[in-house]
């Protein structure tokens, strides 16, 4: 019940930014709030320690909430969760360097960049590419770490 908590308070979360978009309608917002419920599940059952599966379950629902406007429907929980272990990987990995995954109906890699402070905070900017139907889709967003090691996305 709790993971079912942590999720939709992401999707509610990554819904009203998504919201708040220019030129967001109805069906953008359904995307966004679904792909960041679906994100928010999936994220939460990674992790081994009750701490690291609440910050996985928000950062899938981050995630979820912001690729779910404009492709998070077309891609299921195991291709969001390929995503979702792309960019744990590009976090650790040098800057610059892709980490690519394979899904079934989707594909896609994650980039992630030179390291930045923010308000004391070790935190790297990122990109998503996401392909469905040999279509690139693209999504940016920042993670930052926490004390256990775990990332974070800010925005």
């Amino acid at each position: 019940m709790k993971t079912s908590r942590i999720a939709l308070a992401g999707a509610f979360a990554a819904t009203l930014t998504l919201g708040a978009c220019a030129g967001a309608g109805p069906n953008q917002q359904v995307g966004g709030f679904s792909g960041a419920l679906i994100g928010g599940i999936v994220g939460s059952q990674i992790g081994g320690g009750p701490g690291e599966r609440i910050a996985a379950g928000l950062a899938g629902a981050a995630i979820g909430g912001l690729i779910g406007g404009q492709i998070g429907a077309n891609l299921d929980a195991a291709d969001q969760q390929r995503l979702f272990n792309a960019q744990r990987q590009a976090f650790a990995a040098p800057p610059g360097q892709p980490v690519r995954w394979q899904g079934d109906q989707a594909y896609g890699e994650v980039i992630a960049f030179e390291p930045v402070q923010r308000s004391g905070r070790y935190c790297r900017e990122y990109q998503n590419t996401v392909y469905i139907g040999g279509r690139p889709q693209q999504a940016y967003g920042t993670a930052c770490r926490q004390p256990d090691g775990s990332w974070e996305i800010v925005g």
